[in-house]
């Protein structure tokens, strides 16, 4: 049936037209895309050795601290439990692994989501251009990303890093505009009877009242990037998604099932610490 209909109207080649592509990036680029990926893997390593010099057990009061001081005594006591079954399990090293995977790809998601959602909330033709790019990163499959990735950056933690950037950071984007174009156009002339320039308008009225929208684009992103965690150690990334994937292949379920509890404990820590600073903020 496609054979007979592909001989009166030739198939179209996207799939050759993004390999050419991908290739002529990677022989021309190389350079560029190897340093991008060792400044990666440098970055990731620096937080894994830092977190590893604090004792396991001083980081967990840490985190419970935190979480005390901005979720209060439920989350601060599951905070305490929770990583100390994940130590007891002996998924320590792995799960620090996994946390700096998830902060290095959501500190690249601030660092370019939020001024990109700045720009879209205050421009509409860039609105226009964005949101397709947002939509296609949000709907295509995430395994789909990791073979450019792989082609470009190599194997190891800086291809399911920069996967995990592609997927977790189009809500940043995406609530960062909304909460600007949210500010109340009263405020927007109020600061501009009193002779506001653009700059003091955006840091002193727009950024300010656009903050807990912001920070609930950030609350999921953090979420959409552990849930690459998994995925992400199909290209080599260690960490606790590399002992979902061993169980997997190897069909352990004593693997499988303590493994993801701790991705679950990490996730419901994470996501309960940023969802209640957004809402204090």
């Amino acid at each position: 049936m496609n054979d007979s209909y592909h001989h009166f109207i030739p198939k179209i080649p996207i799939g050759k037209w993004v390999e050419a592509f991908i290739n002529f990036i990677v022989n021309h680029f190389e350079p560029f895309f190897t340093g991008i990926a060792n400044g990666i893997t440098h970055f990731v390593s620096f937080l894994v050795t830092l977190f590893s010099s604090i004792n396991p057990f001083i980081f967990i009061i840490i985190v419970a601290a935190i979480a005390f001081w901005r979720s209060g005594w439920g989350v601060a006591i599951f905070s305490l439990v929770g990583l100390w079954l994940i130590f007891n399990l002996g998924y320590w090293e792995h799960a620090l692994q996994s946390i700096a995977l998830v902060l290095t790809a959501v500190i690249i998601s601030i660092i370019i989501g939020v001024p990109l959602g700045v720009w879209v909330g205050l421009n509409n033709k860039a609105r226009q251009i964005i949101t397709p790019f947002l939509d296609f990163m949000q709907t295509m499959p995430a395994f789909v990303y990791l073979i450019p990735t792989i082609f470009l950056f190599g194997t190891g933690m800086a291809p399911g890093v920069v996967s995990t950037v592609v997927f977790a950071m189009p809500p940043t984007i995406r609530l960062a505009g909304l909460g600007i174009r949210q500010v109340p156009e009263d405020l927007i002339e109020a600061s501009n009877a009193f002779g506001s320039t653009t700059w003091q308008k955006l840091f002193k009225v727009q950024l300010p009242l656009s903050l807990p929208t912001i920070m609930a684009g950030i609350n999921q992103s953090i979420m959409l990037a552990l849930s690459m965690v998994v995925i992400a150690s199909m290209v080599g990334a260690p960490g606790l998604g590399a002992d979902v994937n061993l169980a997997v292949q190897q069909l352990r379920i004593d693997i499988g099932a303590e493994s993801g509890l701790a991705i679950v404990i990490i996730a419901i820590v994470l996501d309960r610490i940023s969802q209640n600073t957004r809402k204090k903020k």
